[in-house]
């Protein structure tokens, strides 16, 4: 008996398309009586091994050909650009995140989260970070030979994590000649340029073959001040601070230098250009003119270069036993900048001090100064190796063919993050301390005690001003304040696994089918601050080492059972059943199950439906994660402007109560008033993790159908609802919601889980607050998924194919903790959280010819208001009121759309040469004050401009 080429696996496409599978001899004795039998098949979502494709639960599938139709570079980005993918996680206009996922790119199933989203690689499970996210940039494009998607729950097939969906990217195997690929493009601006350059070399014998190939990647980083819509902090419409406005995304912290008054802290002077700075008469008071725009120094779209080097192959050891390896390296380097510090010495206790050679008032006094001639810059650089060996086969007993493997899957993600542009505050307090000047040149310290190895600062002279003790130009002083940081991190994924499938028994329907199988998974990762930042002397947020491992050992069984077969109104009716036993040395154990349903009345009409329940076990980052620091956007409720107690008489007099006045205002990280909601805070708050976590829980629920009409053939139209229930969500509470718990909802308890500054800038604000990981609340969302593909019949004038998929969110809905009085949140429609998505590809072929049209839909979304609060111009919904949000003036924006155009030619020397436009229209989205997934106002998916590209394929 042969080995089959069942191993070979193929994505579902939609239900009615013919295709044509290449038949496997069984057995001698069939290929002597002239029988065959079709190649057993896995799609994602089932262990199961079928000859057919259509599957109870929805898959969407993307081939190569559809890919390179595409002018996208990654693998992330083609899967983000899906309509049932949720906002990117960290988009690479999000230039303030931090930790150890920055500089990666990571896809969000139906808006809840990378984590809840299972990725994996040919079938077996990606590694992650700490945090549970798998880096999707880490897999080269051009190994890629498809992309299967399941946008349903499947923990009892994958085990942990499997709660949106799953992600199946699916390598190129058995590959037999030479393809080389050169890929350039850049913006109608002249900016953000990318390259690509790859190769795929392979060779199949009677016994095996071997793939190899190699990619290199790079992506040049967009400055934000070369868009209109992120050059300033509040966008075009608002460039500039005003009196009636305020600093309209500007900083106090202002790059000119400011020095407050040691008897008043709300008396700030600027020294003016060009005065010497001895006396107060050279200095002015601070006034808007003196703000600074941190925008200017930040890039829109970071850096980016990816090396990768990529090989399979597979080796027939006897006709029933095939070995298969294959293995993957990528480095990876992403670089993103902010603005330079803001730095506050008060922050820091580190005053300038009255022997200060460039003291004017002779006392001690503190000093606000933003150092934008070092802006912040963090590169992150991360290599993954994998690799994963095993033996297949295939075995008759009993008249029964059975399918049998096992594996072991080896993933290593090792990086370090490089942080330069924040100062070490020991030297800082050096160079602001006593200092005199001799000859010409600045001394720390005093004449009889010099201190060795400091440069004097002048905080006080403006950027780019020229003196003694200036930042411009002066490196020793550079060196001496600004310490590079090193993080580093590493990540391990081991998974040993067997499997069995194959047919049980015959029903009078068909074979009763099953899978079986065991894993064994150990994870262990740490994350490592740089001494400095755990030591917290720097200006960078602390934190303290994560550390742990843990590992499980699963079980599962799922089988297919035909029920009815050939009849009127049951061409096909069967039950697909799964089951999964986790055992985990941290939590202990759990079930979870899956049930599908697949019936065709007719041929041309198949209803399915599934019920599944899943888990999500908490990660090493949320039981083993050390303590860090975040600046948190929040809304003080006890804010005269923006907050509750604006509204709500109760919160007010419960503010009051206090000790806070009715004319409380919270400030910014920079020390101005707030000019909105949602702002960050002025302290860093702490969280850490929680070794109690128990495993979140599932519910998910499909139904839907595949309608491929037998009179317009060529067309599949399907539907399908969906609804997801998380339960013991693991998250951090808010601040917000901690503050809103205390005031508006009277929860006494919740009051002394933060504290507020007595005294100076801190009066009244929030400082400290006390949280940690909970399993609390849940999170919910429903909706539909509506796929119509028609593939025109040939004309004259060439082919057409249509494809158009459309994702509609009926809610998404949180609750972030378990208090009954704690309000439901109500996402949907609402910043970053698209009701629709959709997308429209119209494709073309004539001969050598082809051109692909894409379009990319976006729903309105709702914002909080950040101006005019009684009812301006843009607050076109000033009466706004909900459950959540009570009353809140509210923006509504209209809908966008994009569009994608790529013309191909198949030159007949064997290659295919590709120009294309992604946003060929050039279109922009709104401006967003709120800055979803972004540090800018402006939705951090959409387009920052038209794209231009051209692609060359030459294959030998």
């Amino acid at each position: 008996m042969k080995l089959r080429n069942s191993a070979v696996r193929l994505g579902l496409l939609p239900a009615g398309i013919a295709i044509a599978l290449t038949p496997a001899f069984a057995s001698a004795q069939d290929a002597a009586a002239g029988t065959t039998t079709l190649d057993r098949l896995e799609v994602t979502g089932s262990r199961i091994r079928q000859a057919s494709m259509e599957t109870a639960q929805p898959v969407i599938a993307l081939q190569r050909a559809d890919i390179e139709k595409q002018g996208f570079t990654s693998v992330a980005d083609i899967v983000q650009n899906l309509a049932a993918t949720g906002s990117p996680a960290i988009s690479r206009a999000d230039a303030l995140t931090s930790g150890e996922e920055v500089g990666g790119q990571y896809v969000d199933l139906r808006n809840l989260g990378p984590e809840r989203t299972l990725v994996l690689l040919d079938g077996k499970r990606m590694g992650t970070s700490t945090g549970g996210y798998s880096d999707l940039a880490s897999i080269p494009t051009s190994v890629v030979e498809r992309i299967e998607v399941l946008t349903d729950g499947a923990s009892a097939i994958y085990g942990s994590d499997a709660i949106a969906g799953v992600i199946n990217i699916i390598t190129r195997k058995n590959f037999d000649g030479l393809e080389a690929s050169v890929y350039r493009g850049q913006y109608g601006q002249g900016d953000g340029d990318k390259e690509t350059y790859n190769f795929v070399y392979g060779q199949t014998g009677e016994r095996g073959s071997l793939t190899f190939g190699a990619e290199y990647s790079s992506e040049k980083p967009v400055a934000a001040k070369d868009r209109r819509y992120s050059r300033y902090g509040n966008g075009q419409w608002h460039p500039f601070p005003n009196e009636a406005e305020g600093a309209n995304g500007w900083s106090a912290a202002t790059n000119k230098g400011v020095l407050i008054d040691p008897n008043d802290d709300d008396l700030w002077y600027v020294k003016n250009p060009g005065a010497a700075g001895d006396t107060l008469a050279d200095f002015h008071d601070f006034g808007l003119a003196d703000y600074s725009n941190p925008s200017s120094e930040m890039w829109l779209q970071n850096k980016l270069k990816r090396r990768s080097v990529f090989a399979n192959g597979n080796f027939d050891v006897t006709e029933n036993i095939r070995a298969t390896a294959s293995a993957l390296y990528t480095k990876r380097t992403a670089t993103s900048q902010i603005a330079g510090y803001p730095y506050q010495s008060e922050r820091f206790d580190t005053p300038m001090s009255a022997d200060s050679a460039f003291n004017p008032l002779g006392e001690e006094a503190h000093f606000i100064r933003r150092t934008s001639e070092m802006p912040r810059q963090t590169e992150s650089e991360q290599e993954t190796f994998r690799f994963s060996a095993g033996l297949e086969g295939s075995f008759e007993f009993a008249d029964k063919y059975f399918d049998w493997d096992v594996g072991y899957v080896y993933n290593q993600n090792k990086g370090v993050k490089t942080g330069t542009g924040d100062l070490f505050t020991p030297n800082v307090a050096n160079a602001v301390g006593p200092s005199f000047i001799k000859d010409g040149v600045a001394y720390c310290g005093t004449e009889a005690k010099v201190i060795a190895g400091c440069t004097p600062w002048n905080p006080l002279l403006g950027y780019g001003e020229a003196g003694i003790g200036s930042l411009a130009g002066n490196k020793a002083l550079q060196d001496y304040l600004f310490l590079p940081s090193h993080d580093t991190y590493t990540n391990t994924t081991k998974v040993l696994s067997a499997n069995l499938s194959g047919s049980l028994f015959t029903l009078p329907a068909g074979d009763l089918a099953f899978a079986a199988g065991y894993e064994h998974r150990e994870e262990s990762g740490e994350y490592n601050p740089d001494a400095m930042l755990q030591s917290g002397l720097s200006t960078s947020l602390a934190g303290a080492p994560t550390k742990g491992d843990y590992e499980l050992d699963e079980f599962y069984l799922e089988m297919n059972v035909p029920i009815l077969a050939d009849m009127a109104f049951a061409k096909e009716l069967s039950l697909d059943l799964a089951g999964r036993y986790s055992d985990y040395n941290t939590f202990g154990d759990t079930i979870n199950s899956k049930f599908g349903l697949k019936w065709k009345p007719i041929d041309d009409l198949l209803v399915r439906a599934t019920y599944a329940t899943g888990f999500r076990a908490p990660n090493i980052s949320n039981m083993y994660g050390g303590v860090s620091q975040t600046f948190d956007s929040y809304t003080d409720p006890c804010d005269s402007s923006f907050g509750a107690a604006v509204r709500n008489p109760s919160v007010a007099a419960a503010c009051q109560a206090a000790g806070l006045g009715a004319d409380f205002r919270q400030i910014t990280s920079g020390g101005a008033l707030s000019t909105g909601p949602g702002t960050q805070s002025y302290s860093a708050f702490e969280s850490g993790s929680n070794a109690e976590l128990k495993p979140e829980t599932s519910k998910t629920w499909t139904a839907g159908f595949v309608y491929s009409p037998n009179f317009v053939q060529g067309l599949d139209v399907s539907l399908d609802w969906w609804k997801i229930r998380i339960d013991d969500v693991i998250a951090a509470e808010s601040v917000t919601s901690i503050l809103n718990q205390c005031y508006v909802l009277g929860i006494d308890s919740a009051c002394d889980r933060f504290s507020r500054g007595t005294s100076g800038r801190t009066n009244g604000q929030v400082v400290d607050v006390t949280r940690t990981l909970i399993n609390g609340g849940y999170q919910e969302t429903a909706g539909y998924d509506l796929g119509v593909k028609y593939r025109l019949p040939e004309l004259a004038i060439g082919n057409f194919v249509i494809d158009w998929k459309t994702t509609y969110v009926d809610y998404l809905e949180y609750k972030r903790d378990n208090e009954a009085e704690t309000p439901i949140e109500q996402s949907t429609g609402w910043a970053g959280n698209f009701r629709v998505r959709s997308n429209l590809n119209v494709d073309w072929s004539y001969g050598n010819f082809g051109v692909n049209w894409g379009v990319r839909y976006y729903s309105g979304m709702k914002e909080a208001c950040s101006y005019d609060m009684d009812g301006g111009p843009e607050c076109n919904m000033p009466d706004f009121s909900s459950s959540y949000t009570l009353a809140q003036p509210t923006r509504q924006l209209g809908s966008n759309t994009f569009h994608d155009v790529q013309v191909r030619y198949n030159a007949p020397w064997d290659a295919t040469i590709s120009l294309g436009a992604n946003n060929v229209f050039n279109h922009e989205g709104p401006v967003m004050y709120s800055q979803p997934n972004s540090s800018f106002s402006y939705y951090g998916g959409f387009d920052i401009g038209r794209f231009v590209y051209m692609k060359y394929t030459q294959r030998f």
